[in-house]
C-alpha cells in the first residue's frame, strides 16, 4: 500500500515523483461529470422555465465558458506542482488566503452533501437499507477513497468515465424511445432570463471545480504542455457535463411529473427492472463516488492549507490526514441528512450562491498568474508570512470583497434578488460582473507591485501558456 496511499498534501511535488500524461485530465473530468447531479443541474434549466431547445444551447455556452476558466486553473498544476488553493497565497497573502479558503470549504461540504443525497438513494435501493443508511454508507466509502489519494482518484475517473458513458448511451436510447425528440425541441421561443439561467447553471458547475482542479494535474511532469493540460481538461469536463445535462433537460421536459423530485427513481425506471435496475443503481453510485472523492480530497487540502497558513505546517502525518478527511465527511453527511427532503430548490440556489464567491477568486487568481506574475511564483515564500507575499494582502482582499458585492444587484436566488434583476427581465448576469470587475481592478492595482514578483530565473516557464502569456 505504500506506493498507493499518497504521502503528499500541500507540499510541492518533486520532479522525481511526477508521472502521467495530460490525457489523464480528460478521463478524470469526463468521469467526474457523467453523473446524476449534473443530470439534475441540466434539468433545472427546464424546471425553472426554459424550453429544451434554448436550454441545451445555454447549457453548452455555460459549460464552454466556465470550463475554459476552470481549465486555465488546471494548466497551473504541472507548472507549479502545488495544490490550487496554495497559489492563492501569492494573491491574498499566506494568511489572507484563508478568507476564500473558508468559502471553498463550504463549497466542498455542500457538494459532498448534495452528492450524498442522490447517491444515498441509489445505495439504499441497491442494498435495501433505505435512504438514510445509504447516505451514511456512501459517505464512509467516499472518505476511505479520499484518504488513499491521488492515484485512486484518477483510477476512479477512468473506470467511471467508461462505465457511465456506456450507461448514458443506453439511457439516452431508452429516453428517445419514450419521447419524441422533434416535439421536445420544436419550441424555439427565446426568453433571455431563463436562457441566462441555463448559462449560469452550467457555468457555475464548471467554475466550482476551479479551486481544486490543479490538485489533480500537479503530479504531471513539469515539461507537460500547458496547452495540452488546458484542452484535455476542458474537453473532458465540458463533454461530460453537457452530455449529462442534455439528458437531464430532455428528461425533465419529457416527463416533468415523473422526473422532478424522483430523479434517481426515474433514471433507473427508464432503464428497466431487475438486474438492469441494480446495475443502474450501481452506476449512479459509482458516478457520485468519483466526484464526491474529489470534493472530500479538495476539502481536506483546503483545510490543511488554511490551518498551515497560521501554524506554518508544510507536511501532514497519516493520522492528521485521516482526521481532516473525517471532519469533511461528518459535516457533509450531516448537511445531507438535514437537507435531503428539499433537495432540488436548495441545490439550484446553492449553485448560484457559490458562483457569487468563486468568480472573483478565479478572476484574481488567473490575472495574477498569467498577466502579473507571468507564471513565476516564489515557492518558499508561499509558506512564509514574513516573505515576499506577506501574511495579509489587504488590497487583494478588498478587490475580492468588491467583486462579491458588485454581483449582488444582479443576483437572483430564492433567498435574495438584487434590485437590477427586474430591469433586466429577471436575468441573472451576476457571474459576468463577478469575472470582469475584480479582474480589471486587480490588474490595475497589482501590475505596479514589482516587489511581489520573483526574478525571471526563479521559475522559468517551460513554454507559453494557453492564455498566451509568456515568461
Amino acid at each position: 500500500m505504500a506506493g498507493v496511499v499518497e504521502r503528499r498534501s500541500i507540499d510541492v511535488v518533486p520532479d522525481g515523483e511526477r508521472h502521467g500524461r495530460a490525457v489523464s485530465q480528460f478521463t478524470l473530468w469526463l468521469g467526474a461529470n457523467l453523473q446524476i447531479t449534473a443530470v439534475v443541474t441540466g434539468a433545472l434549466a427546464v424546471v425553472f422555465g426554459a424550453n429544451p431547445f434554448w436550454s441545451l444551447i445555454g447549457l453548452l455556452l455555460g459549460n464552454l465558458l466556465g470550463g475554459a476558466v476552470m481549465a486555465l486553473h488546471s494548466a497551473q498544476g504541472p507548472r507549479l506542482g502545488l495544490p490550487q488553493m496554495i497559489t492563492s497565497r501569492a494573491q491574498f497573502g499566506v494568511r489572507g488566503a484563508a478568507v476564500p479558503l473558508a468559502l471553498v470549504i463550504v463549497m466542498y461540504i455542500g457538494f459532498f452533501a448534495s452528492g450524498s443525497v442522490l447517491a444515498g438513494q441509489a445505495v439504499g435501493e441497491l442494498t435495501h437499507l433505505g435512504e438514510t443508511p445509504g447516505i451514511v454508507l456512501f459517505a464512509v466509502v467516499t472518505a476511505v477513497a479520499a484518504a488513499v489519494g491521488y492515484r485512486l482518484v484518477h483510477a476512479l475517473g477512468r473506470i467511471a468515465g467508461l462505465v457511465c458513458a456506456l450507461a448514458f448511451v443506453y439511457l439516452g436510447i431508452r429516453l428517445l424511445h419514450r419521447a419524441d425528440l422533434g416535439a421536445l425541441l420544436a419550441d424555439h421561443r427565446f426568453g433571455l432570463p431563463v436562457f441566462l439561467l441555463a448559462v449560469s447553471l452550467s457555468a457555475s458547475w464548471q467554475l466550482a471545480f476551479g479551486p481544486y482542479v490543479a490538485d489533480y494535474s500537479r503530479y504531471l511532469p513539469r515539461h507537460t504542455s500547458a496547452r495540452a493540460t488546458f484542452w484535455w481538461t476542458l474537453s473532458g469536463s465540458a463533454l461530460g457535463a453537457q452530455w449529462s445535462m442534455t439528458f437531464g433537460a430532455l428528461a425533465a421536459a419529457a416527463a416533468p411529473a415523473a422526473f422532478v423530485g424522483h430523479e434517481v427513481g426515474y433514471v433507473v425506471g427508464l432503464g428497466g427492472a431487475g438486474l438492469t435496475a441494480s446495475l443502474l443503481y450501481f452506476v449512479i453510485a459509482l458516478g457520485k463516488l468519483t466526484i464526491n472523492v474529489l470534493n472530500t480530497y479538495g476539502g481536506f487540502m483546503s483545510l490543511v492549507t488554511g490551518v498551515s497558513g497560521f501554524r506554518g505546517q508544510r507536511t501532514l502525518s497519516p493520522r492528521g490526514r485521516a482526521a481532516y478527511i473525517a471532519g469533511i465527511m461528518v459535516a457533509g453527511t450531516a448537511v445531507a441528512l438535514l437537507g435531503k427532503d428539499s433537495f432540488l430548490t436548495a441545490f439550484k440556489d446553492f449553485l448560484l450562491f457559490l458562483l457569487t464567491f468563486f468568480t472573483p477568486w478565479s478572476a484574481i487568481n488567473l490575472v495574477d498568474y498569467y498577466l502579473i506574475s507571468k507564471e513565476r511564483y516564489d515557492i518558499p515564500a508561499l509558506s512564509d508570512p514574513d516573505g515576499r507575499y506577506g501574511a495579509w494582502n489587504l488590497r487583494a482582499l478588498a478587490v475580492y470583497a468588491v467583486g462579491v458585492l458588485a454581483q449582488l444587484p444582479f443576483l437572483s436566488t430564492h433567498f435574495f434578488t438584487g434590485p437590477l434583476v427586474a430591469p433586466l427581465g429577471g436575468a441573472d448576469v451576476s457571474w459576468l460582473v463577478g469575472l470582469a470587475v475584480p479582474a480589471a481592478a486587480y490588474w490595475a492595482l497589482a501590475r505596479r507591485d514589482t516587489a511581489r514578483l520573483p526574478e525571471p530565473s526563479a521559475a522559468p516557464p517551460a513554454e507559453r501558456s494557453p492564455a498566451g502569456s509568456g515568461g
